[in-house]
């Protein structure tokens, strides 16, 4: 099973690690080595990241790439260090190591205080992002996401803004009943389904074989659905997510809302929704309202907001509404736009709130109405900008057009979804509104008369090569999911189709007949 490529795998986890560890004793260092080391940790997950996308074999689906099984003293109660990669897993892999790199690279030049113990923590952040899709063993899958969490709590309690500790503490209180609540679920997922290790790959053979009764099947859905729920910050369970986002240093918020909160997207589609079909066709309902809950309620809250960081945590609450519903049309076309939408949101709320920073440093305040003409001074700050909101809003050429076009798509193809279409397109005005609203305020509107000032004095500059380059990455994997999704999505989708032929015979009566047979590829054809 092991051969030198899963190594690679292990290292991409443990380099990060190896390198917070170092900077965790870095004191002393000079601004050069703390770079370097930290560049090491930063950029080695990547490289891997890309190398493993070029060696990935197709040909093993309903498998797993470069599996890697190792002891870890607990294989009595079935737990190993098993990790691999699949085509449902390998994007998000990609995009871990991708923001990881962005965030990491303008971390490095941040004024931050004891910046050798924020890189550290940054570092054991992105290791734990790594292990997270990474993991073939549930138990690992669970571990490595709460690695990464913690040093979130800590940053924003070092390093965030004001009203950091109110933050941090709601934020806690909302993530720690999530993961207990999936925990729950996923140890109630290996009691009743009698496999003999917590490998998801023996969990799908034991349940295939095997199913569950559907009154099972319901109650572990629910805690997975609302477990991973909250960690995603579905409606009503979101307020944790922008005030957290709004006072986390920037890097935090960077990996947390761009990589970290798909964790929960990830596992309802990896795990949930093959393992248990009868239970997500029962919770259906459930997805749909709370889905748009996001899309429409958080909408116009979005709309509300005066404070740049507060508006980007609200959209990137309204936005996961989207991949709700793509889980919620059990087919291959909704998960895979599910998929594409987790990829490319990554992409654009992780440039924004960098982009957000940036606007800071030269305006000195996160309040719109205070700002406007900034692109007079920043016309590449307003360029990033405008390019990142007009791929949060779907424009085509970016990413997220592919990922919400694939998902509408799915939900027109059945009569029990088609309704939801109406609903759901009010999110893409709602999110217009918003998003040109504030490039207006911001780089083009008539400036306050305390800007003005700011703007006439030449104290105002555009963005720096340290900022340009990770806005540059992040550009780049957007245009790139927006010209040639297939990137992602060939592999995908034949991972999707073994995991998902199944959802089918768990559908209403009603609305088997009318269940898209299509797949991402196709759906991108059309």
């Amino acid at each position: 099973m092991n051969d030198t490529n899963s190594y690679f795998l292990l290292a991409a986890i443990l380099a990060p690690i190896l390198a917070g560890v170092i900077l965790l004793f870095g004191a002393r260092f000079d601004a050069t080595t703390r770079r370097a080391v930290a560049a090491f940790g930063f950029g080695w997950p990547l490289i891997i990241g890309l190398m493993l996308y070029c060696l990935f074999e197709p040909t093993l689906v309903g498998g797993y790439n470069f599996e890697l099984r190792l002891p870890t003293g607990l294989e009595s109660i079935g737990i190993y260090l098993h990790l691999g990669l699949n085509g449902i897993s390998m994007p998000l892999f990609i995009l871990a190591g991708t923001v990881g790199f962005a965030a990491g690279l303008y971390a490095m030049y941040s004024n931050a205080e004891r910046p050798h113990i924020y890189l550290a923590l940054l570092l054991f952040m992105l290791g734990g992002l790594m292990g997270t899709f990474a993991s073939v063993d549930v138990f690992f899958f669970y571990f490595f996401h709460e690695f990464a969490l913690i040093p979130t709590f800590i940053m924003i309690g070092i390093w965030g803004g004001a009203g950091r500790r109110g933050a941090a503490i709601e934020m806690t209180i909302y993530l720690t009943v999530g993961a207990l609540l999936s925990l729950l679920g996923l140890i109630a997922l290996y009691v009743e389904s009698g496999a003999d290790s917590f490998s998801l790959l023996e969990l799908r053979n034991y349940l295939t074989s095997q199913p569950l009764g559907d009154t099972i099947q319901n109650n572990i859905y629910a805690l997975l659905l609302f477990g991973f729920g909250i960690l995603v910050s579905l409606f009503p369970f979101h307020s944790w997510a922008p005030k957290g986002y709004a006072v986390a240093p920037t890097g935090a918020a960077m990996l947390h809302a761009g990589v970290l909160k798909k964790f929960g997207l990830y596992g309802l589609l990896q795990i949930a929704g093959p393992l248990l079909p009868a239970g997500a066709a029962h919770w259906f309902p459930w997805i749909v309202w709370l889905a748009l809950g996001n899309i429409i309620f958080i909408g116009l809250v979005t709309l509300a907001q005066k404070d740049l960081k507060m508006m980007l945590g609200y959209s990137s609450v309204m936005h996961m509404g989207y991949a709700f519903l793509g889980l919620a049309c059990f087919s291959v076309a909704g998960a895979g736009g599910a998929l594409l939408m987790m990829v490319a949101h990554g992409f654009s709320v992780a440039l924004l709130f960098m982009l957000s920073t940036c606007i800071y440093h030269r305006s000195q305040t996160f309040d719109m109405s205070s700002m406007g003409g900034l692109a007079t001074k920043a016309p590449v700050l307003a360029g990033f900008f405008v390019a990142g909101s007009m791929a949060s809003i779907g424009l085509p050429g970016f990413g997220n057009f592919w990922g919400e076009f694939t998902i509408f798509a799915a939900l027109a193809e059945s009569d029990l979804t088609r309704w939801i279409v109406a609903p759901a397109a009010i999110g893409i005005i709602i999110s217009a509104i918003y998003g040109l609203r504030a490039v207006a305020n911001i780089f083009f509107g008539q400036p306050s008369d305390r800007f003005a000032e700011r703007l006439g004095n030449d104290s105002i500059e555009d963005l720096k090569g340290y900022e340009k380059l990770p806005a540059s990455i992040l550009i780049a994997g957007l245009v790139l999911t927006g010209i040639f999704p297939r990137f992602f999505s060939d592999d995908a989708d034949r991972e999707l189709t073994t995991l998902y032929s199944q959802e089918e015979s768990h559908l209403p009566v009603h609305a088997q007949a009318e269940q898209p047979k299509v797949t991402i590829h196709e759906e991108e054809s059309r």
